[in-house]
């Protein structure tokens, strides 16, 4: 920061500071990122805002690299979660912990640390506290191998991203560095609906694999959000879940990463307005009929930011087997991000 002088003429000064290393987003949401660091990483978890922090905390290792790749692409603050001897089991646990975290990623490859991830996340969305996981394959996985892992996984809020990244020598790496970098891309993004598809992830010196059309067919039905290069930079090709059946089943309702992002922008957002309102209030006819407009004013603000089309039904009942509950309906559209555009032309010669 530049010095200042205390002068006492009247007027406006000023100073500033300036900083090449890695910063977050002030609108980005918090990513944690679960992976594996120095020996210097005694605390059970650190909060980051700048590579410059992490690097300071824990030094030059897996977890600070990760930490960097999410605040570059859009992550506000970074939850960086220290894995000691190998125990995910209780790196979750700290993560689970947390209340403001947005997106979760770790540094496994394997298909047990991974399947735990999604048990976390699901048991955090369970308890009010929403978020999405994002994992990978490990280094050169085939186009079949991935959508096994995705089948093993299918999760409506796990993404699993391929192919993997490679290192400034063109060194196959894995997909965990993609994983970090599309969580902040994620955490960045201001509007719940906004398809991913096209954004670029910044960071990364390149991909292991080049997948042709039917490769990135197969991968986005199979429930694997693919990574292209085009003019050197790295870009999402379509943001998908893992969610690709329902009870066995072919089901795609859960197949658009935004369909997700919707339900927990709204939900929550709802939910978080009625608890600072009503956290005294009777259960009366009137109080039912605030309770009714503000959920009406909410969802009309989503409908006005287009993160849904429409919403309907909305009610305020006072529930029968127990007076003190109000139970609260309504129906809603998410907003659908526009993958394709179709032209179809009818020429005259």
């Amino acid at each position: 920061m530049s010095s200042i002088t205390v002068q006492q003429r009247p007027g406006v000064y000023s100073s500033y500071e300036a900083s090449a290393l890695t910063v977050g987003s002030r609108r980005g949401k918090t990513v944690a990122v679960v992976a594996e660091a120095t020996a210097d990483a005694d605390e059970t978890y650190y909060r980051w805002n700048s590579y410059s922090k992490a690097a300071a905390d824990v030094g030059e290792c897996t977890l600070s690299r990760l930490a960097q790749l999410a605040l570059r692409n859009g992550a506000g603050v970074v939850y960086g979660i220290p894995v000691k001897s190998d125990d995910y089991t209780t790196a979750f646990a700290t993560a689970a912990a947390l209340e403001d975290v947005a997106v979760v990623v770790c540094d496994s490859t394997e298909t047990t640390v991974q399947q735990a991830l999604r048990t976390m996340v699901d048991g955090c969305s369970e308890e009010r506290k929403e978020r999405i996981a994002v994992v990978a394959g490990a280094a050169n996985e085939s186009t079949a191998d991935l959508i096994e892992r995705a089948e093993t996984l299918n999760d409506e809020r796990v993404v699993l991203v391929a192919p993997g990244a490679v290192n400034a020598s063109g060194t196959a790496q894995g997909g965990v560095e993609c994983a970090a970098a599309l969580a902040g891309a994620i955490a960045g993004t201001a509007d719940p609906a906004l398809p991913l598809g096209g954004a670029q992830l910044y960071g990364l010196e390149g991909l292991e694999t080049v997948y042709d059309d039917d490769d990135i067919d197969d991968l986005i039905l199979g429930g694997v959000t693919p990574l292209e290069v085009l003019a050197g930079g790295c870009y999402v090709v379509r943001a998908v879940t893992t969610r690709t059946t329902t009870g066995g089943v072919a089901d795609t309702t859960w197949m658009e990463l935004t369909t997700i992002l919707v339900v927990d922008e709204v939900i929550p957002g709802i939910r978080n307005s009625l608890r600072a309102r009503f956290s005294r209030a009777k259960n009366t006819e009137q109080t039912r009929g605030a309770i009714r407009s503000q959920v009406i004013m909410e969802l009309e603000d989503r409908v006005s930011r287009e993160i849904i089309d429409s919403y309907e039904d909305v009610t305020a009942e006072p529930l029968s087997s127990d007076p003190t509950v109000c139970l609260v309906e309504f129906a809603f559209t998410v907003a659908h991000g526009l993958n394709q555009i179709w032209l179809s032309a009818h020429i005259t010669v």
